[in-house]
C-alpha cells in the first residue's frame, strides 16, 4: 500500500452540527457525483438538460444512467477491447448501418454486409393527373 498523506484540508461548511470527517465523506461522495457528470458529457455529449424541473432531470439522468449502463455491458462483452469513448463514437457513427451488434463488436473493422433488398411499393389509389387537370 501507499504512504498516507499527512495534510490539512479546509472545507467550508454551513453544517455547523456535522463533524469534521461527515463533511469530508460528503466532499468525497460529491466528487463522484462529478465524476460521473463529467462521462456523461464526454460519452454521451450531454451539454445541457433539456428541462430544468426535479421530474425533468430525474428522466433525464435516469435515461443517462440507462445508456450508460448498456454501453458498458456492450463494452464488456466485446471481444475487441473497447475503450468506451471509441466504442460510443462508433455506435454513433454506425447507429443506421445494418449489422448484427455482436459480430460488428467483436470486429468492427470488417466491411458491413449488404442491406436487404427492399421492394418499392407503389400507390395505386389515387389517379394524380385527373387531379392536376382539376386544379389548373
Amino acid at each position: 500500500m501507499g504512504q498516507k498523506k499527512e495534510e490539512v484540508i479546509v472545507f467550508l461548511s454551513n453544517h455547523l452540527k456535522f463533524g469534521a470527517t461527515t463533511i469530508a465523506k460528503i466532499y468525497k461522495e460529491r466528487w463522484q457525483i462529478e465524476l460521473f457528470f463529467k462521462a456523461l458529457k464526454q460519452n454521451l455529449k450531454v451539454k445541457t438538460f433539456v428541462g430544468t424541473s426535479a421530474n425533468a432531470l430525474r428522466i433525464q439522468i435516469w435515461t443517462a444512467l440507462i445508456a450508460m449502463l448498456m454501453l458498458k455491458y456492450l463494452k464488456f462483452k466485446s471481444q475487441f477491447g473497447w475503450a468506451l469513448s471509441n466504442l460510443v463514437a462508433l455506435i454513433r457513427w454506425n447507429l443506421f448501418s445494418y449489422r448484427n451488434l455482436w459480430d460488428w463488436l467483436n470486429n468492427p473493422f470488417e466491411t458491413p454486409p449488404h442491406p436487404p433488398g427492399y421492394e418499392q411499393l407503389f400507390f395505386t389509389g389515387w389517379d394524380l393527373d385527373s387531379r392536376v387537370s382539376i386544379i389548373r
